[in-house]
């Protein structure tokens, strides 16, 4: 039998052995993320997946590779939407892993054996194809990572689901990581990962290739190095205390509100100066039940805090359903709030319900559209001395182009309320927390990640944890003094160059060898 390594093995020449390969292939790098938490894999989970496209005897099969591998993965990593979506999450990751299918025919191009039928080398002899060769390899550190990082951009859009899983991500414990966050976010995270695997791949497949994938992994490392000794760090500016309420599994809403109550007065007189209440605490909006506010309103007194509470509920005046972050004073709501702008598609919204509608019937998707908000918003608060935080409800930290914005407007603290309580005895709950230190490390801003369930999390403005998690079995109020910072992060002043540079990249190299295929076609004269 061939070399799994240098040829295919007889049993990968069967479709259906090969397909079932790359789907198991794709799904590898979920373990990366939490629940396991396995970050190191992610330095090499990619290979076993790289290692098959390069050998597909056809360019279509080597998407169609890309393509099962790509469903594999985004299968595995939302694998905890199951229960929700039911056979529709199976429909969502073949859609989805559709986008993998131009990268699976790109890492055939780039690492295929010379002599596959890629194309022809300039020069016919041994020589002249080594160095082709070479050549190819060396490109392909650039460039399979900037084909992999198109599919994170395109996949990001919230209409398809958005950044959840993305590759990067999955280093939020590793300080070095972080660093570069702060540099590149977490696109640059993600480049340097597959650029990794991209070279043990090589390492392994072909002896030519091993000066330039030596070269790539010392440049990775040199990388990593530089950012975590040059990069500028947050200046410190004091601290402020803080504190998350989590109810945990409670009954019916009047249960979590007579919880949350119970669990705020337990922090008077311990010097808080914010609380902060997890994703729909409330399902009545206190701007329009005078009862409510002032309840609210008596506990702001009794703790000396502002209450940042999220309400899931009609407004009166306003046709549907919105989910809103909103202020809490001594005497009521502040005026000051924030509508969820970037809506959970199924869960909180069904595209194009008119055809996709029927998701209703086969799982849990939303029945009613949920109301967009149309801005963010910094949000004062008088009992800390003005300082400006900017709120995010659930999945929108996982975008990082939203913090970045709120950093921008001012906001010295990002505070994001979530509830995962449907998805509680999965991954989901440790997933949507480690965001909060990314965001936090891109930016040089502090994150509170207040959840109902768990898990809840706060993260200095490097990203490093502060104090305890609370984890899905607590049900508690926890208080954190949050070190604050001043300056601003790279990432933060010059955004998503990490994505322009594998956009110019791939154009580079694209326009090139178009030119070669256009020379190539049958009927055109050599020059």
């Amino acid at each position: 039998m061939p070399s799994p390594l240098g040829g295919r093995p007889r049993r990968l020449g069967s479709p259906w052995w090969r397909g079932l390969a790359a789907a198991t292939a794709g799904a590898l790098p979920a373990l990366a993320f939490p629940a396991p938490s396995w970050w190191w894999l992610a330095y090499v989970a990619l290979v076993p997946w790289l290692l098959l496209v390069r050998t597909a005897p056809t360019a279509r099969r080597a998407a169609l590779d890309g393509w099962l591998g790509g469903a594999g993965f985004m299968l595995a990593v939302h694998h905890w939407l199951l229960p929700s979506l039911h056979v529709f999450i199976l429909v969502l990751a073949l859609l989805l892993g559709a986008l993998w299918a131009p990268w699976g025919i790109l890492v055939r191009a780039l690492l295929a054996d010379a002599s596959t039928p890629c194309g022809p080398t300039a020069d016919g002899a041994p020589r002249g194809r080594r160095r082709a060769a070479g050549g190819r390899y060396a490109a392909a550190l650039v460039l399979v990572p900037s084909g992999w990082l198109m599919v994170e951009l395109i996949r990001s859009w919230e209409y398809l689901g958005g950044p959840w899983g993305l590759l990067g991500a999955s280093q939020w414990p590793v300080p070095p990581a972080l660093r570069l966050a702060s540099i590149g976010g977490v696109w640059l995270v993600s480049l340097l990962v597959v650029a990794v695997n991209t070279a043990v791949a090589e390492l392994i497949a072909r002896p030519a290739a091993w000066p330039p994938a030596v070269a790539g992994l010392l440049v990775c490392g040199l990388a990593a190095t530089t950012a975590w000794y040059a990069a500028p760090l947050p200046r410190p500016a004091g601290t402020v205390r803080i504190a998350v309420v989590q109810p945990g599994l409670t009954g019916p809403p009047t249960e979590r509100l007579a919880r949350g109550e119970t669990l705020t007065r337990s922090l008077t007189g311990r010097g808080v100066r914010l609380v902060v209440w997890g994703e729909s605490s409330l399902y009545e909006d206190p701007a329009d039940h005078p009862a409510l506010a002032a309840r609210l309103a008596a506990l702001s007194r009794r703790t000396g805090a502002d209450l940042l509470v999220n309400a899931d509920a009609r407004r009166r005046g306003r046709p549907g359903i919105e989910k809103s972050a909103v202020l809490i004073g001594p005497h009521g709501p502040t005026g000051d709030r924030y509508a969820k702008m970037r809506l959970v598609p199924f869960g909180e919204y069904i595209p194009a319900r008119s055809l996709l509608g029927w998701a209703t019937h086969v799982g849990k998707a939303a029945t009613t559209d949920r109301i967009r908000g149309t801005r963010q918003v910094v949000l004062p608060v008088p009992t800390a001395g003005g300082l400006r935080i900017g709120p995010l409800v659930c999945f929108e930290t996982a975008f990082p182009d939203m913090s970045r914005r709120l950093v921008h407007d001012g906001a010295r603290v990002l505070v994001a309320q979530s509830s995962t309580s449907t998805f509680q005895d999965s991954w989901a709950p440790a997933q949507h927390a480690s965001l909060a230190a990314l965001r936090a490390a891109e930016n040089g801003r502090p994150m509170v990640h207040a959840t109902l369930t768990g898990v809840s999390a706060v993260h200095g403005p490097r990203g490093e944890p502060v104090g305890e998690r609370l984890g899905t079995d607590r049900s508690a109020a926890a208080v954190y003094d949050l070190p604050l910072a001043r300056g601003t992060s790279l990432y933060n002043r010059f955004g998503d160059w990490a994505l322009y540079g594998a956009m110019g990249a791939l154009v580079l190299f694209g326009v090139p060898a178009g030119l070669r295929a256009l020379s190539r076609r049958p009927g055109r004269a050599p020059r």
